[in-house]
């Protein structure tokens, strides 16, 4: 039963988590409170250069308000132009749509997801099925000293007393 509840729960995270990626969608089907992208014009890098940094190719976040055509995103992550990115705490900047190249929707890669799952969901029963085929396999225990258990070892040597002569300290005769 544990198997299958630690199984079930780590489909589930998954399936939470899921794989999202950024495809492009027209800019009047985004809504507020959805995670959005825009691609940033030459007019809008300097326009948003003072504020975002002159290298700006994405910029990425929630979609907090849009009014008079202006979107107002809290910044999660900006591209920039010669690679690598920049990590934003959700600052609110209101960008113009003139300033917009393309603007991408972050959906659910429903394939991706399934493949992910699948795989942490084989991954957890094999461990948990190795986990029971150990517990199947018991190490026999030596008894506690306590008990009246007699424990035989075996002798160490053979000893022989000849004229009170111990053969067993001769060389390669006795053992020792």
């Amino acid at each position: 039963m544990r198997l299958f509840r630690s199984v079930f729960l780590l489909s589930c995270a998954v399936a939470l988590v899921g794989c999202y990626s950024l495809q492009r969608t027209s800019s009047t089907a985004l809504v507020p409170g959805e995670r959005v992208a825009f691609d940033v014009t030459d007019a809008g890098r300097v326009a948003l250069g003072g504020s975002m940094g002159p290298e700006i190719d994405q910029v990425e976040g929630r979609l907090i308000q849009r009014d008079n055509g202006d979107y107002l995103l809290g910044v999660t992550s900006v591209k920039l132009l010669r690679g690598g990115y920049q990590t934003w705490a959700g600052e609110q900047v209101r960008i113009k749509p003139e300033f917009v190249g393309s603007a991408y929707q972050r959906k659910l890669n429903v394939g991706n997801t399934l493949i992910v799952t699948a795989i942490g969901v084989g991954a957890v029963a094999a461990i948990a099925s190795q986990q029971l085929i150990a517990n199947g396999v018991h190490e026999q225990k030596e008894p506690p000293l306590d008990t009246a258990v007699t424990v035989r070892r075996p002798p160490r040597g053979v000893r022989f007393t000849l004229l009170s002569v111990d053969i067993s300290r001769i060389p390669f005769i006795g053992r020792r």
